[in-house]
């Protein structure tokens, strides 16, 4: 048996929805329970089609919650305990419908109601017929709940109960516990805090207009969220973006560079790792004007710019600085040669940059980045962010302790 630790202990709730696969989800609760995990189980009525809840009752050890309005659980609002219960929640097979009613925030059956009021982070395993899976409605489904943090397990490809061919298949039971205990990188940061910046940051000129850039926060997030996984304590301070705030993550939201430098400054106590990831706003105007500036055609308009603070040089300049200080770099040219500077310039412990324009870096979904620290450095291939952030947050770790075990030796 294969070491998948992390799962030892670990409350899990499966989701089954109505998919032909249902059946895996006997031997997925047997695998999890195999590597020590606690297993509940709850089901749509089309799951019961099927398989039996009876079959899982036994497997699990546990009733099977099929029913949203039970008058013997909802005494203890059963949908609540559940919820609450739950380290993890993971939805064995996932349908093309539940996606759907996970992105409206539907709560009229059990599974619904539960994901909707747990604080615990959620991963589905999707399971469809291949023209369902890469329908685009399924794929902007999908953007959604990974843009809300949910994981995505699978599918896999190969033969379908339809007769057809193609992308998703629900990955095979023990695929899917490797995967989850994957997502799980147990709990190495448990007890330690993260402090991240995400986002841009916005400097006025006028009322209506500011000096800014295109960066969407979405790495900074998938960052907050892959911390969290690793049973960090997470705060993220975030520029103007209009994203969902991972799962019990505390969030602060500023607009200006000084703020974000203001909320930095407050949130540093106790803080273990800080992560710059927000494209700052290098230039501020001098003069901030009062009224609208009128455009005229016959002149044109000069506006002074200074330079605005530079947050992450203060963190590492600090007496009490934290552990660990990460760096961003978005470049378009010259990349390792203006990061290997920048990580030296500004005493950082490790830098990830990447390279920005051309449908790279900002406004993107996926992206790649070079990790440099100061004896040695790893590139990570184009990939989703979300994956991305959780593979920085393994080598964030790694370095972590290392630079720590080393200190305290």
């Amino acid at each position: 048996m294969s070491d998948v630790s992390s799962l030892n202990g670990k409350k899990i709730v499966i989701g089954v929805t109505g998919s032909i696969a249902a059946y895996k989800a006997a031997d997925l609760i047997r695998r999890l329970k195999d590597y020590g995990a606690e297993v509940r189980v709850m089901m749509t009525t089309g799951a019961a089609e099927f398989i039996t809840p009876l079959t899982l009752q036994t497997l699990s050890g546990h009733p099977v919650a099929m029913t949203l309005l039970d008058a013997d659980e909802e005494s203890a609002m059963g949908h609540i305990a559940l919820a609450r219960w739950a380290d993890w929640i993971l939805i064995a097979p996932a349908t093309a419908d539940c996606l759907s009613r996970l992105v409206s925030g539907r709560a009229d059956d059990i599974l619904a109601a539960v994901c909707l009021a747990t604080e615990a982070p959620i991963a589905v395993a999707p399971a469809m017929n291949n023209k369902m899976w890469s329908n685009p409605a399924t794929q902007t489904n999908l953007a959604s709940l990974k843009q809300r943090g949910v994981s995505v397990i699978g599918p896999a490809s190969g033969d379908q109960a339809c007769g057809e061919q193609g992308e998703g298949r629900l990955l095979e039971p023990l695929e899917i516990v490797y995967e989850l205990d994957r997502l799980m990188v147990p709990g190495l940061l448990s007890g330690k805090q993260v402090v991240i910046t995400a986002g841009p940051t916005y400097e006025p000129i006028d009322p209506v207009r500011f000096i800014g850039n295109r960066s969407s926060g979405k790495m900074g997030f998938a960052i907050a969220q892959a911390a969290k996984e690793a049973g960090a304590k997470v705060t993220i301070i975030a520029g103007p973006v209009q994203l969902a705030t991972p799962t019990a993550v505390r969030r602060i939201n500023v607009e200006t560079t000084e703020e974000m430098a203001l909320a930095v400054e407050d949130s540093l106590e106790a803080c273990d790792i800080f992560i710059s990831c927000a494209a700052v706003s290098d230039y501020r105007a001098i003069q901030v004007q009062q009224e609208k500036i009128k455009k005229t055609s016959e002149q044109s308009i000069q506006i002074e710019l200074e330079p605005t603070i530079d947050i992450v040089s203060t963190v590492t300049n600090r007496h009490n600085k934290p552990s660990f200080v990460v760096g961003f770099a978005a470049e378009t040219h010259n990349l390792t040669e203006y990061a290997k500077s920048k990580l030296a310039r500004k005493k950082l412990d490790m830098i990830a940059a990447n390279l920005v324009g051309e449908n790279q870096g900002f406004a993107v979904d996926d992206n790649a980045l070079h990790i440099i620290w100061t004896d040695g450095e790893q590139t990570l291939p184009l990939m989703p962010k979300t994956q991305l952030a959780r593979e920085l947050m393994t080598l964030i770790i790694k370095r972590f302790y290392a630079k720590n075990s080393i200190k305290n030796s």
